[in-house]
């Protein structure tokens, strides 16, 4: 089995090869799970993430509770409402960061869409390695976490620590 750092390697030099393809992806499905919940916490994608910006919208204007994560020092995130665009400004690593309101009621969260650089089908994720994710999704146990990610980013073996936290599903998103 790889270890995590040869996985991320991997996955890189995938993203790198797939580039073109990555940047026109289709919009990110309205499943039932995410159509059925009242509060959503989901990602602001990075360039090599699954884009997720129509599904965000789609969900503003079904009148759902839209949260996006903030990272705010070296270990921790917060998350903001996000009501639209104009809610959003580059933060830390480039980000598009959400600046609405701060949400703190985590019990009320139904649905975590959370990113990842690779899954397996157990519900492993592979994060970037810096623990964010992983030390904030501790506070949601009752949140049904989804794992999204590009059909290449499932893999057979996810490496993992104690502190790695699983997902209730992973989701696919095929390459054009």
């Amino acid at each position: 089995m790889m270890t995590k750092q040869e996985l991320r390697r991997y996955i890189r030099n995938q993203r790198d090869r797939l580039h073109d393809s990555v940047q026109n992806q289709k919009p990110v499905p309205l499943i039932p799970r995410l159509a059925n919940a009242d509060t959503l916490l989901i990602y602001s994608a990075l360039p090599d993430e699954v884009p997720t910006q129509s599904l965000i919208d789609e969900l503003v204007a079904q009148g759902k509770t839209v949260l996006l994560p903030r990272v705010v020092n070296d270990t921790d995130m917060e998350l903001r409402q996000y009501t639209g665009t104009q809610d959003l400004q580059v933060g830390a690593f480039g980000i598009l960061e959400p600046t609405g309101e701060l949400f703190t009621d985590y019990e009320k969260i139904d649905v975590a869409v959370i990113p990842g650089m690779a899954f397996d089908k157990e519900g492993h994720r592979l994060g970037r390695g810096k623990g964010y994710y992983d030390r904030f999704l501790r506070l949601l146990s009752n949140t049904y976490k989804i794992g999204i990610c590009f059909s290449w980013q499932l893999v057979d073996e996810v490496p993992t620590d104690e502190h790695d936290i699983l997902m209730d599903q992973i989701m696919t998103v095929d390459v054009p």
